[in-house]
């Protein structure tokens, strides 16, 4: 598998993947008649970095990195990532998340954090869990899930600089 930037004729499968994960309503908040102009200016425009997993020339998975918070919190990036359906359950997700550890850092990003994570979303958690994040606070009833109704979310957390004798 391939990650690598994203470029201008990647558009039209990360809108696809978008629209397919958003419109299930079980992870993202974004709405589900989210438009495509609407979903590239989220995931593209207004991240610092956007990526995709790309496998013999098909694009199966998507993450952006972006500040978290401005000024005094610019230490801090959030990321997102969305897998196709069709790719689900092999190891896209923890490929992109594994190489969003190393961009993070790359960029100069002290800390990773996940701002709403559903706590439906058992998967993601364990996976987010398993490459370091923790569950820093839960936030009650802050997603609207589109089969569950409301649901608690987790804000989940990584601190990413490594200095010698500290972490």
């Amino acid at each position: 598998m391939n990650i690598r930037a994203v470029r201008l004729e990647d558009y039209d499968p990360v809108w696809e993947i978008f629209h397919q994960v958003v419109r299930e309503g079980h992870t993202y908040a974004f709405a589900p008649d989210t438009s495509r102009e609407q979903a590239l200016r989220i995931w593209i425009d207004a991240s610092r970095a956007t990526y995709v997993a790309e496998e013999n020339g098909q694009v199966h998975g998507t993450y952006y990195l972006k500040t978290n918070q401005p000024g005094l919190g610019s230490h801090v990036c959030n990321a997102g990532y969305m897998v196709s359906s069709e790719a689900r359950g092999r190891g896209v997700g923890k490929a992109m998340c594994r190489h969003s550890l190393d961009e993070a850092r790359r960029l100069g990003y002290k800390a990773m954090q996940f701002n709403l994570v559903a706590a439906t979303n058992v998967g993601a958690i364990k996976l987010w869990e398993t490459l370091g994040f923790v569950i820093i606070g839960t936030v009650p009833k802050a997603f609207d899930h589109a089969k569950e109704g409301l649901v608690d979310a987790y804000i989940m957390y990584q601190w990413l600089e490594i200095k010698a004798g500290r972490g």
